[in-house]
């Protein structure tokens, strides 16, 4: 078994599909025109990002217009809320947010109040869970814009963004969602939700690394982040990534079929994990809401040992998973969104989080539940605190 890797650490990246990667191919060869060039392959390339953006319209109850193909979800955030921001500067300058959004918003939102932007950070409740109606205390006259994550990617909990979809369009203040990690485990529709913009990654869905979207809602007033170009209805400088496009096309059509099997078996192996740890490690914590949750995540803290030793153990057991964020694995500070949700240092630091994917079964579960708890037990030796804890002092 240990010379066997066992992935689980989805919400960071997937495995992309042999059927994207085989409708990827060509474009990389025999089909690799410049899709705004207007002689046959060219032509060819850019009929194929169109049936993408048409696939992605279709996933999100969206007008195959409102769908702007960008390099990252990252990218995306950006987008939206600077694009917004400095569009709608004369209406106001005051955006809301939460304390546990990805740094891609929280960055970016920093910086607009480096240039005169006024942001709001909500608080979240011990489950990570921000409310409608602190959203509604929040707004301002001068509000232009609510940016709420879908689904947070450490601790896996789900926002009742349809709430504040509502409530945002009350107030006729654009609404934008990181939907990153919602998107291949949760269905969303765009009009039901009442969403103005919303980001996703291709690469959380099976698909290629480097290649996303942004929906942007008819009539919804956004300046570009990209100059240069009249790619993307001249929204979005730089020639298209033919190649990723298609394969986030084809990943985002698969990830829609048979969602609700899919999702069955993921909760099935996220429930049984948080049970067994529950029932055989002592001094944890699980973090986020144990059912507004995604399918596959799994997220504890383990009082005693530090996260990092965890992960290095595991991984030479054949396990491959995570302390939080990819985007932050190489800081030494503990997740921002464990800090948010009340974990103090010294805990926040010991988090585990296994978020499981399509590959993934119920024998790797098992193994998994082998081999942690005599990890976790062999790292508390060597902790003073842990000792103290053994002797009833």
């Amino acid at each position: 078994m240990d010379s066997k890797i066992i992935y689980f650490d989805h919400a960071a990246t997937t495995p992309v599909k042999p059927e994207v990667l085989e409708e990827m191919m060509p474009y990389f060869t025999r089909k690799f025109g410049n899709a705004s060039s207007i002689y046959s392959i060219g032509r060819e390339s850019k009929k194929a990002v169109e049936e993408a953006r048409e696939k992605v319209a279709k996933t999100l109850g969206a007008l195959t217009r409102e769908i702007f193909f960008t390099g990252s979800g990252s990218e995306a955030d950006n987008w939206a809320i600077k694009g917004v921001a400095y569009s709608n500067r004369e209406k106001g300058n005051h955006i809301i947010t939460t304390a546990i959004e990805h740094h891609a918003v929280l960055h970016t939102c920093q910086y607009l109040e480096s240039d005169g932007f006024e942001v709001t950070y909500l608080p979240v409740d011990e489950n990570g869970l921000v409310s409608s109606e602190q959203v509604r205390n929040a707004i301002k006259s001068n509000t232009i814009l609510i940016s709420i994550m879908f689904a947070n990617n450490e601790i896996g909990t789900i926002q009742p963004i349809a709430e504040i979809g509502k409530i945002a369009k009350e107030r006729n203040i654009y609404f934008h969602t990181d939907a990153v990690q919602a998107i291949g485990s949760i269905p969303i529709n765009v009009n039901e939700l009442n969403v103005d913009l919303l980001s996703l990654s291709s690469h959380k869905f099976y698909g290629p690394k480097g290649v996303g979207a942004l929906y942007i809602r008819k009539g919804v007033k956004i300046t570009n982040f990209l100059h240069g170009g009249a790619q993307e209805r001249g929204r979005r400088a730089s020639t298209e990534n033919v190649a990723g496009i298609v394969g986030l096309g084809k990943a985002i059509e698969l990830a829609t079929q048979n969602l609700e099997q899919y999702n069955n078996k993921l909760v099935a192996l996220r429930d049984r994990t948080i049970e067994e740890i529950t029932k055989k490690i002592p001094f944890i914590k699980l973090n986020g809401d144990r059912y507004k949750r995604l399918p596959g995540n799994v997220n504890f803290s383990f009082e005693f040992i530090e996260g990092e030793s965890l992960l290095l153990m595991l991984d030479m057991k054949g396990i491959a998973a995570s302390s939080g964020s990819a985007c932050t694995s190489g800081s030494l500070d503990p997740s921002h969104v464990l800090l948010a949700i009340g974990l103090p240092h010294e805990i926040a630091h010991g988090s585990l989080r296994i978020t499981f994917g399509d590959e993934n079964t119920q024998e790797d579960v098992d193994y998994l539940l082998e081999v942690l708890p005599l990890i976790v037990e062999r790292l508390r030796e060597m902790s003073p605190l842990y000792e103290k804890v053994k002797r009833g002092n």
